[in-house]
C-alpha cells in the first residue's frame, strides 16, 4: 500500500512530459548483453579495438602542453572555431558545398543535436515524420516533447514517397531521417528515392533532418548525393565522431540554417553553456596531426569482413523464410522473420541460448506485434559471428513454420542447417 501511495504522489510530481516516456529498452538489454559467456548482436558500439589509443594519447599531451591551463578554461557556446571550419572543409570534400562554420554547432552527440532541435521547433502535437522502423535514441528525444508521430513505412530503396505525399496533405514540423546505413534496419535510400522525398518536402516550411552517423563506413556501393544538395532551405545536418574516432568524448555537430542558429545557440547555452572544450581541442589535434581516412579505412575493412560473416551464417544456418537485409555500410543489419512469428519470443529464446539481440518492437511507434530483429556485426569477430549465428539459426527452426519441403529436409539435417549424415 505504501509503495502505491508513493507512486501515486509522485506522478503528480513528475512533469507530464515525462509520465509515458519509459527507459531506454535497449540501455536495459545491454545489461544482459554483458553477461559472462553472451555472444552480443545487441549494441550499436564502435569496436573498441579500433580506437586510436597512442594517437589520442599524443594529441591530449600536445594540448595540454601547448595550451596549459587556458585549455581548462570555459569557451563559446557555438564550440571551437578551427573544428568548425575542419569539419565544413570535409563536407566540402564530399561533394557538399552548402556548409559554413557559422552554420555548425558543436554537440555533446547527435543525441544532444535531437533534443535542441526539439526544443527549438517541436510544440507538443506537432506532426514529426519518421522512418518505420526509425532510431531508438531519437524516437526517446522526441517524445519528451509530446509530438504526434507518423510513421512512414521503408522498403529496400528508402522511405514509402506515396505515403509520405498522403503524409504531407497536412503540416509537418519536423522529418527525421537516416538515409546512410539505416538504424536498425541497414538500408540505404536509392538516388531516386532521395529525389522524391526532396521533391515532397521542397517549398514547405517542414525540417527534414539527416542524421549520417554511419556515413563514412561504406563497404561497397557509391555515396547518394545528400539531401542538403538537394533541398538546402529544407535540410538539418547531423554528425558524429562517435563512429569514426572514439564515443566516449561525446562530440557530434548539428548544421542548422543561419535563420535557425541563435535559436540553437540560445538553447545550448541553457542547457550546458558549452560542449567539453578540451575534448573538442584533443579531437582537432587528432584530425590535423593523423590521416583519418586511413584510420577509416581500416574500420571499414574490419567491419565489411564481419558483416559478410554474418550475411553468410544467416544463408547457411537459417531457414529460407528468414531474410536479411544487406547493407552497404553502417553497423548494422535487419533479420526479417516469417510473419506471425515473435521477435521478443526470438529474443528470449536466443538469451537462454546465450545469444544476445535486439527484438524489433522499440524501433516502430505503438507497435509490438513486430517479426523484426537488429542485429549488430561491429563489435563481433567472424569466428564468434559464426557460432553465434548457429545458434540463432538453431532458434529460428524451432519458432518458423515450415514448408512441407523443408520439413521433409528438416528430418536429413539438423536444426541449424548440418547433414545428419
Amino acid at each position: 500500500m505504501e509503495n502505491k501511495l508513493s507512486e501515486n504522489l509522485f506522478d503528480e510530481v513528475f512533469a507530464t512530459r515525462m509520465l509515458d516516456i519509459p527507459r531506454s529498452f535497449l540501455r536495459e538489454i545491454l545489461k544482459v548483453a554483458i553477461s559472462p559467456g553472451m555472444i552480443s548482436f545487441a549494441g550499436g558500439l564502435p569496436n573498441k579495438d579500433l580506437f586510436p589509443l597512442e594517437a589520442i594519447r599524443k594529441a591530449c599531451d600536445h594540448v595540454l602542453t601547448h595550451y596549459g591551463p587556458d585549455i581548462l578554461q570555459y569557451s563559446n557556446s557555438e564550440g571551437l572555431h578551427e573544428l568548425r571550419a575542419h569539419i565544413a572543409d570535409h563536407y566540402k570534400q564530399r561533394g557538399i558545398s552548402h556548409v559554413s562554420p557559422d552554420n555548425i554547432l558543436i554537440t555533446h552527440g547527435s543525441q544532444q543535436a535531437l533534443d535542441l532541435l526539439a526544443k527549438v521547433l517541436v510544440n507538443e502535437g506537432d506532426r514529426v515524420v519518421l522512418e518505420e522502423p526509425s532510431y531508438l535514441g531519437a524516437i526517446q528525444a522526441l517524445s519528451l516533447f509530446r509530438p504526434q508521430f507518423v510513421p512512414v513505412p521503408l522498403s529496400d530503396e528508402g522511405m514509402d514517397v506515396e505515403r509520405l505525399k498522403d503524409v504531407f496533405s497536412e503540416n509537418v514540423k519536423l522529418m527525421y531521417v537516416i538515409p546512410n546505413f539505416q538504424n536498425p534496419s541497414g538500408i540505404s535510400y536509392s538516388e531516386s528515392n532521395r529525389r522524391a522525398v526532396a521533391e515532397i518536402i521542397k517549398g514547405t516550411k517542414t525540417f527534414l533532418v539527416e542524421d549520417d552517423p554511419y556515413g563514412e563506413l561504406r563497404f561497397s556501393g557509391k555515396e547518394k548525393t545528400s539531401f542538403i544538395n538537394l533541398a538546402p532551405e529544407n535540410t538539418i545536418l547531423l554528425g558524429s565522431f562517435s563512429k569514426t574516432v572514439v564515443p566516449a568524448f561525446r562530440l557530434g555537430w548539428v548544421v542548422v540554417p543561419s535563420e535557425l542558429m541563435e535559436k540553437m545557440v540560445v538553447a545550448k547555452q541553457a542547457a550546458d553553456l558549452h560542449t567539453n572544450s578540451f575534448t573538442q581541442q584533443v579531437i582537432y589535434q587528432y584530425l590535423i596531426d593523423n590521416d583519418p581516412a586511413a584510420h577509416i579505412a581500416k574500420i571499414v575493412e574490419r567491419y565489411s569482413a564481419q558483416k559478410q560473416a554474418m550475411t553468410a551464417a544467416i544463408e547457411k544456418y537459417f531457414p529460407p523464410s528468414v531474410t536479411h537485409t544487406n547493407p552497404e555500410g553502417g553497423m548494422f543489419l535487419w533479420l526479417k522473420l516469417p510473419e506471425g512469428v515473435s521477435a521478443m519470443r526470438f529474443f528470449e529464446m536466443a538469451v537462454k541460448d546465450g545469444v544476445c539481440v535486439v527484438p524489433g518492437h522499440p524501433f516502430y511507434i505503438g507497435r509490438d506485434d513486430v517479426s523484426t530483429v537488429r542485429l549488430s556485426f561491429s563489435c563481433v569477430d567472424e569466428k564468434t559471428i559464426d557460432e553465434g549465428m548457429r545458434r540463432l539459426g538453431a532458434v529460428a527452426y524451432q519458432l518458423c513454420p515450415r514448408t512441407e519441403a523443408e520439413q521433409k529436409n528438416a528430418q536429413r539435417r539438423g536444426p541449424a542447417g548440418h547433414d545428419l549424415v
